[in-house]
């Protein structure tokens, strides 16, 4: 199993891009979210991979965060769900989106990638909701792919690193945060991933602190 590419972009399609890793050429399919994120022609690139074996079929699938790869595997372990159509979701909405939806039975904006009707919505939304507590708590304990400490890229041809800079953390280690306090506080999983969902929609560059906050105030009684 290939779980992680680091080399140099040597083709960028639509779709997909040719990863090459010390003179080996790997074709990685990507998200149209995070085609938009990567580098251009030369650069250095980190990805997390996916790879799909079938009898005619050999193909990778790349992501920039674990969490967006887990949201990969479990849309595509739902009835009538591949990859690409996991693909347009993850595209449309981001990893965290993803997350935000499922957790709220959002079904609708789901159902707002190319290619998901009403009924494949819905059943995403069904069959993931339990999942979205365990996902979320991802964030605040894996990087991106292009994070941490400056990867070097040497090729045969060019001795000279190419370095892959640190991008900032993203709004998942914030709602991965606020989960894990609602739940030593005896919040149960879903309830509290609710919760955090709704406020990281509401308040979209909340820090971890304002959204326990605003999570709190969403779970206390009513009236």
């Amino acid at each position: 199993m290939i779980g992680k590419l680091t080399g140099r972009i040597d083709y960028r399609a639509a779709d997909h891009l040719l990863i090459d890793v010390r003179g080996v050429g790997y074709i990685v399919y990507c998200s149209d979210r995070t085609m938009a994120a990567l580098p251009g022609v030369g650069e250095a690139v980190s990805l997390y991979t996916d790879l799909v074996v079938r009898e005619d079929l050999m193909q990778l699938y790349g992501f920039l965060s674990l969490v967006e790869k887990e949201w990969h595997r479990l849309l595509c372990s739902v009835q009538g769900v591949g990859a690409k159509v996991s693909l347009a979701i993850l595209g449309a909405l981001g990893p965290d989106g993803v997350s935000r939806a499922i957790a709220l039975g959002d079904w609708g904006a789901v159902k707002a990638a190319k290619g998901v009707g009403p009924k494949t919505a819905q059943r995403i939304v069904l069959d993931l909701k339990d999942k979205a507590p365990g996902v979320m708590a991802m964030g605040g304990t894996v990087t991106e792919a292009m994070d941490g400490p400056v990867a070097e890229v040497v090729a045969p041809a060019d001795p000279a690193p190419v370095r892959v800079r640190a991008s900032k953390p993203g709004a998942g280690a914030a709602s991965a945060g606020a989960l894990s306090a609602l739940s030593n506080l005896g919040y149960g999983p879903s309830e509290a991933a609710s919760a955090v969902a709704e406020a990281a929609a509401n308040l979209p560059d909340a820090g971890e602190a304002e959204l326990i906050r605003a999570a709190l105030k969403l779970l206390a009684p009513k009236g």
